[in-house]
């Protein structure tokens, strides 16, 4: 492998200019750039990151926790931190807790140990892990929650309105007609399911009915134990429309619709949440309540990215998005 010495002999100039050429080329004069861009490319020099690293006595990674990679809605988030990420010249490190608390415990301990330039985290409860929060912070580490409303007085804060989320589309299915609703999803401990299911319920009238399919977690193979339990009912007492609190319950609902020859939106209107990619492409296309994922995503990532290289004049900002509903034909009559 070259050196950085090797480079600045070839192209006839100081270690500092060849420095300076790999991390602030608008100081060097055009042809002295050009001399040390084709010496560096003639010896195949790569920098050595890690060094440069150590000298600069920081990261230039920001490390990501992820609720769960398994759900697109995060991946579509991890689009808009990398977008951010590359425009700052930093690198992204993703982990997955899968809703684990204990795992969520131990990534943010390896965290600690590895000093990244800052961390974004979705927590598995409200409580944050707030002690170990508050250690990452202590040592130099900033914290963003993202896709999370907890209060969090050590650092900023990215989430979207969920309980204007369950109004929208309380209001979307009672405006076409349906009195007898269904709520799917789980565990309540999850903010996110809790606050929908508050939204859907404070728009409910007299008269109006609500039943509530609690489930394990929100995959589509939960969302077909929902479809099965909804469609076991008889006739009389079976909801005329389901909102789901994300959108992979409500695709495994529409597959066991399908399967058990009942139609959507005629026997049952479906709403999920989230409008990720697979919700607009679906056999029958599901309407679904939309968050701005990436921009989400790239909020978070540039909050953190504030607070890491302006330490002193950053503000922590408390950042809430506002959902919107999109109508397709699973709820179209």
């Amino acid at each position: 492998m070259s050196s950085i010495k090797e480079v600045a002999q070839l192209a006839g100039v100081s270690v500092g200019t060849v420095s300076n050429v790999l991390n602030r080329p608008e100081v060097v004069a055009p042809e002295t750039r050009r001399r040390v861009q084709e010496a560096i490319a003639q010896l195949g020099y790569v920098r050595n990151g890690s060094a440069r690293q150590l000298r600069a006595g920081r990261s230039r990674t920001i490390g990501v926790v992820a609720l769960d990679l398994a759900n697109p809605f995060f991946i579509d988030v991890l689009r808009g931190v990398e977008a951010a990420a590359l425009d700052a010249d930093v690198t992204v490190m993703v982990v997955n807790s899968n809703k684990d608390a204990a795992r969520e415990a131990a990534l943010l301990e390896t965290f600690e140990e590895q000093r990244p330039l800052g961390a974004l985290i979705t927590p598995v409860n409200d409580s944050a892990e707030e002690a170990r929060l508050r250690r990452l912070v202590a040592r130099g580490i900033p914290v963003v929650l993202f896709d999370s409303s907890a209060p969090y007085a050590h650092g900023c804060s990215v989430a979207v309105d969920d309980v204007l989320g369950g109004r929208l589309a309380g209001q979307h299915l009672r405006e076409r007609g349906h009195r007898h609703i269904a709520f799917a999803g789980g565990p309540f401990g999850v903010r996110q399911v809790r606050q929908r299911h508050e939204g859907l319920a404070s728009v409910l009238e007299p008269g109006d009915t609500l039943t509530v399919i609690t489930l394990p977690d929100l995959t589509v193979a939960t969302g077909r134990t929902a479809g099965k339990e909804i469609a076991e009912l008889s006739p009389g007492e079976r909801p005329t429309a389901v909102f789901c609190a994300n959108d992979l319950v409500a695709l495994g609902v529409l597959q066991e619709m399908a399967q058990r020859g009942l139609r959507v939106p005629d026997d049952l209107a479906i709403l999920g949440y989230d409008d990720i990619g697979f919700a607009a492409a679906a056999a029958v296309p599901l309407s679904s309540v939309r968050q701005p994922r990436e921009q989400l995503g790239h909020t978070a990532a540039k909050l953190l990215l504030d607070e890491a290289n302006n330490p002193g004049e950053h503000e922590h900002r408390q950042v809430i998005f506002q959902p919107d509903l999109v109508e397709r034909a699973s709820t179209r009559a």
